[in-house]
């Protein structure tokens, strides 16, 4: 897996792997280590109006425009076969790439996207119009219905933390409900997505329906996002970043999903069990690196529980062994390059100015590659480590006294991705889970995540869903009204 032969680097256009056409590249690293693992092929406008253009072609007149849903569906069942036949390559894969553990490539990404795909491609034959009784018109009775039709091309620009998945989630419903998509993986979680491009190729699908456009942000995402034939933009990052795609597809009034981050709050009432409780605020805060948009960095306890909590998630956090991804005995890898680095240790900095305390970690290895250990404050929400996406291995416990207190400070964020409440009263964690402004609420658990669920957020945290079964096809098609006079 090492040998950069093994690696697939150039773009995918029309079916076939080339390279940029101007010979752009740029590098991904190892970061585990901080070496270059491979010079991958960076997508320039041209490139993007070559697979644009083929994206459009297939979907105007192409053999994709043809094929009825079943068709669709058998090509995604295959698909989904090829990915589980390499699945544990492309795990060991995104682990070497992004610094993922070994562990959760394993067991949570890959089987994510091998579902994500065979649940969309049960699907594809299922796109249903509606009859709609309505008065007669002009003096005749009426037959009106409607017809759900794909979009067009779809272009989805991918973040670095879960770029497998996002392989399900932003081309699975899409495909299934007859659209083509050009895709854009992060620079620094490459490698993988471009193995994928290669299995659509195996699977036969037929040229252009499907093109993965490495390249950097400001030009392979800005391009995409301005091309006039691209119909749809998918987008999960940053929201700098979003702002700015928002105003660009606003102009050409062009649709737009975004996932742009969140500052999730993990809520312990004082009738939780700590000791089955802690374990999943720890994985909640220290999962992927905590470079999860989901992650749940402010851990609000009832004061009961307080010093007890910290006291147990400062532990968790001193027994996280850090070190090579693809070592299962390590529980934790790097964070994903070193622009990272400096924003989380910028971060904690921040924290200790602050006047947060810090119960553990705090610190960069003193090692090769982009390590930082789990680090726990304990603090108040007006923080700006309670306040600020961070994307690292840091979280903050914060007191409360009531139900009320409780969410209030849940609420008192800019984002609104998503929130766990634990508690042994599940009707007690429902009338909580309505008051609290986010897209998904999980109740005794973290990450509980599955193609069948929407998932999306409010406020900063974008607009639009992803997956969520109907919501995911309904997101990347129209409804066209059918009016006849009989």
């Amino acid at each position: 897996m090492t040998a950069k032969q093994e690696f697939q680097t150039q773009l995918y256009i029309a079916g076939q792997f080339q390279d940029a056409q101007d010979g752009a590249t740029f590098k991904t690293y190892n970061p585990a280590t901080g070496e270059v693992l491979a010079e991958i092929s960076a997508a320039g406008v041209a490139d993007v109006d070559k697979a644009v253009q083929a994206a459009h072609a297939q979907f105007e007149s192409g053999e994709w425009s043809k094929m009825d849903g079943a068709q669709r569906g058998q090509l995604l069942y295959k698909l989904a076969d090829l990915i589980e036949r390499d699945q544990e390559q492309l795990a060991r894969l995104e682990s070497l790439d992004s610094g993922k553990p070994l562990a959760m490539a394993t067991y949570a990404d890959l089987p994510n996207l091998i579902s994500t795909y065979r649940y969309y491609a049960g699907l594809a034959d299922k796109l249903e119009g509606r009859s709609i009784p309505v008065p007669d018109m002009q003096g005749h009775p009426v037959l009106a219905y409607t017809i759900r039709e794909p979009l067009g091309v779809i272009a989805s620009i991918a973040a670095y933390n879960f770029s497998t998945m996002y392989l399900g989630w932003k081309a699975a419903p899409a495909l299934a409900a007859g659209n083509t998509v050009v895709f854009k993986p992060a620079e620094d979680a490459t490698l993988t997505s471009l193995h994928v491009a290669a299995l659509f190729k195996e699977a036969g699908f037929p040229a252009g329906v499907f093109n993965m456009l490495p390249g950097l942000g400001p030009v392979t995402g800005d391009a995409l996002v301005k091309h006039p034939l691209v119909a749809k933009l998918s987008y999960t990052g940053g929201g700098a970043v979003g702002r700015v795609l928002a105003r660009t597809a606003a102009e050409q009034l062009k649709p737009l999903t975004l996932e742009l981050g969140g500052k999730a709050p993990q809520i312990v009432l004082e009738d939780a069990n700590l000791e089955q409780v802690v374990p999943t605020l720890a994985m909640g805060l220290f999962a992927n690196q905590g470079q999860i948009c989901a992650a749940g960095t402010r851990i609000l306890v009832h004061r009961s529980h307080y010093d007890a909590v910290a006291e147990a998630l400062g532990g968790a956090a001193k027994a996280q062994v850090l070190g090579d991804p693809l070592d299962m005995s390590n529980t934790m890898g790097p964070l994903a390059n070193q622009r990272s680095v400096d924003r989380v240790m910028g971060f904690i900095e921040t924290g200790k100015k602050d006047g947060a305390k810090l119960v553990a970690g705090g610190e960069r290895l003193s090692q090769p590659g982009y390590f930082v250990q789990p680090t726990i404050f304990v603090g108040d929400n007006h923080m700006t480590v309670a306040q600020e996406e961070i994307f690292g291995p840091v979280g903050i416990v914060i007191p409360f006294d009531s139900d009320e207190e409780a969410v209030k400070i849940a609420n008192d964020t800019k984002y609104g991705l998503s929130a766990g409440i634990f508690t042994r009263d599940i009707s007690r964690a429902n009338l909580l889970a309505r008051r609290i402004r986010t897209g998904a609420v999980w109740i005794n658990g973290f990450a509980l995540v599955d193609p069948r669920l929407p998932w999306g957020g409010v406020k900063e945290s974008g607009y639009g869903r992803e997956n969520g079964g109907w919501s995911g096809i309904e997101d990347v098609t129209h409804e066209k009204v059918v009016t006849a006079l009989l």
